[in-house]
């Protein structure tokens, strides 16, 4: 059984191909952040991730009639169960044409329903897999405080959904019986609350702490002042492209960052200390979302592998209980294992409705 999996994040493409049970062969295509925004809209990306695809496909002697299935990384779509998605006309339409959240993530089932298109020769199953926009929110959690403003479900459901149940097999115990914290930490911060199976609430990277270059929650009065003269999608790339660590220090990764404060950079050891001091005040508050019934705290994510942030946001946070470092992510692994299970028919491929 051969898996193709698609994955497009901010600033790099994963392809990977799933065979005998693990991944056999993986990509991570890298796309410098000036390269990209002289592309302007994410939808004008495509056509340089979608190169990326083939070129995985071409280096690795394989065709779409050598593969059982495409699992693509879900975008932001209109609010979805867990789990997979046909990829449909309509869901590219959406993706294409309507996405209230234009991100990288959407272009993967783009990707995948024009590879399709173009290679008739065999109708080979192609779904998306835990999309960025699972909704498993409780009613209670919708309400944000202005009337028409309500809370939607959005965060890093693929990787969080994979460590959870990950960490839980570890444990010897089940996703299904377990109260998780999970902070993904990426480009973006999200993090969210697992109770018995199921992610009931989420801080997402606009209403939680910073990321690399997501300015995460904002004081609103002081906002106000600087979004006069903008337009919309000005403020969403500032939001999305030119916040957080990166409006701080000029730079996306964390270790030049951490050397830079290494080396005595006061100014930069501030912008580390805030950027831990959010995701801990996040992990806090999900806490009482659980009632404090919490069974473990899981750090994942590219930031995780830096032990001197898991270590000083433990320090804060383990007194809620313990905590677990799964540094990097385990998407790829996730989108194919969940297309094997719909080929397995262990779970049914969701029909997209819009």
């Amino acid at each position: 059984m051969k898996i193709l999996a698609i994955n497009p994040g901010s600033t790099s493409t994963k392809v990977s191909l799933y065979s005998d049970g693990k991944i056999q062969a993986v990509e991570n295509y890298q796309h410098r952040p000036e390269d990209l925004a002289h592309l302007g809209p994410v939808i004008q990306q495509k056509d340089l991730r979608k190169q990326c695809v083939e070129k995985f496909l071409e280096e690795n002697a394989l065709t779409l009639a050598d593969l059982d299935a495409i699992s693509a990384r879900g975008g932001t779509l209109p609010a979805v169960n867990a789990g997979a998605y046909r990829i449909s006309e309509q869901m590219v339409d959406y993706l294409t044409h309507k996405t209230r959240n234009p991100h990288a993530s959407s272009l993967a089932a783009i990707i995948a329903y024009e590879l399709k298109a173009e290679h008739e020769q065999k109708d080979v199953p192609i779904m998306i897999y835990d999309s960025v926009a699972v909704d498993q929110f409780e009613p209670v959690a919708r309400l944000s405080g202005l009337k028409g403003a309500d809370r939607v479900s959005g965060s890093h459901a693929l990787n969080t959904r994979a460590v959870a149940m990950k960490v839980c097999q570890d444990l010897g115990t089940r996703y299904e019986a377990s109260n998780l914290i999970v902070c993904h930490m990426g480009g973006g911060i999200s993090t969210s609350a697992h109770q018995k199976g199921r992610m009931i609430d989420n801080i997402s990277d606009d209403e939680g702490p910073m990321g690399m270059d997501r300015t995460g929650e904002l004081p609103l009065l002081a906002l106000f002042k600087v979004i006069e003269g903008y337009s919309y999608e000005e403020m969403v790339r500032l939001n999305k492209q030119e916040g957080g660590i990166k409006s701080y220090t000029g730079h996306t990764d964390m270790r030049q960052v951490q050397a830079e404060a290494d080396h005595g950079n006061a100014y930069y050891q501030l912008v580390i200390d805030a950027f831990v001091y959010q995701i801990a005040k996040a992990i806090g508050s999900l806490a009482t979302v659980l009632k404090g019934k919490v069974d473990r705290i899981i750090l994942t994510g590219g930031v995780a592998h830096s032990q001197k942030i898991t270590e000083a946001i433990s320090d804060r946070v383990a007194f809620i209980a313990p905590v677990i470092v799964e540094a990097g992510e385990h998407e790829m692994i996730a989108l194919s294992k969940g297309a094997e299970r719909v080929l397995l028919g262990q779970e049914d491929m969701q029909e997209f409705t819009g």
